[in-house]
């Protein structure tokens, strides 16, 4: 998806080196870019898809054992 109306941010957690990426929010979805490639492929998730992704990181259920 190629909009030039699209505000895409990425986390203030990330990285200096760029290993990152970026999101949109569009009517019922959110977009998902790599930082380092914004003409690349874009990942299209259903807005609640996401939320209950972004609220199983919160949770730690993606934490590495040990890390």
């Amino acid at each position: 998806m190629r909009d030039a109306n699209l505000t895409w941010r990425k986390s203030t957690r990330s990285a200096a080196a760029g290993h990152c990426v970026e999101v949109a929010n569009v009517p019922a979805a959110v977009l998902v870019r790599d930082s380092k490639d914004a003409d690349g492929p874009v990942l299209t998730f259903a807005a609640t898809k996401w939320t209950d992704f972004v609220a199983g990181i919160r949770a730690g259920e993606f934490d590495r054992p040990g890390v």
